[in-house]
């Protein structure tokens, strides 16, 4: 007997189960805890470095008269600093647009695709070559076009049709159509 009670007398430690398990149990939720609060906090930083500036959010959108540019114009205008082609194509421009097989397009995209349903006339484009990034011509008076009639990127070649597709030249893809909406019949929102 006197074996048992010896083996009574042994104190619980912290490997034996009991209070220490749970201790060990509080410590470890305890840290990670304070690690992630931690974590947190460090990114919390470069979170608020990371959003844009207030400049930025001032051009997130603008606003465009269009109420002076008659069929067969266009106009430049700026968006979070790149040019805006604004262009109000003629019937026979949208005709020769429709006409193009979409086999013979290297990113085929309709006009319809390209334009607003209602308003396949003003097509709105950024000004921005897809091959280089350099400034297509044929969106000013007297500027050349082309042999499509759209745009002609003086840099490499890039000849884009009435739509903006990506016709002959380097350029991969069409110009690109940004977001976009009427806010009224003679006011676009760009952004």
């Amino acid at each position: 007997m006197a074996t048992k009670a010896k083996s009574a007398e042994v104190p619980a430690t912290a490997d034996s189960g009991g209070d220490g398990v749970r201790r060990r149990d509080f410590l470890n939720v305890a840290a990670v805890s304070f690690a992630g609060v931690g974590g947190v906090a460090a990114l919390a930083p470069l979170l608020v470095q990371m959003s844009p500036s207030a400049d930025v959010l001032a051009l997130a959108t603008t606003e465009v008269d269009i109420s002076k540019v008659q069929p067969g114009q266009g106009i430049k205008t700026q968006w979070r600093k790149q040019p805006v082609f604004i262009r109000n194509l003629t019937p026979k421009e949208i005709q020769e647009a429709n006409a193009v097989s979409l086999s013979d397009l290297r990113d085929p995209e309709t006009l319809a695709q390209r334009t607003k349903p209602g308003k396949a006339n003003w097509l709105i484009t950024l000004g921005v070559c897809t091959h280089l990034g350099c400034v297509p011509l044929g969106i000013g008076e007297g500027e050349t076009k082309g042999p499509y009639g759209g745009y002609f990127c003086p840099c490499h070649g890039s000849m884009y049709d009435t739509a903006a597709r990506i016709r002959q030249g380097p350029a991969p893809k069409n110009l690109m159509v940004p977001e976009y909406k009427f806010t009224s019949p003679t006011i676009v929102q760009i952004g």
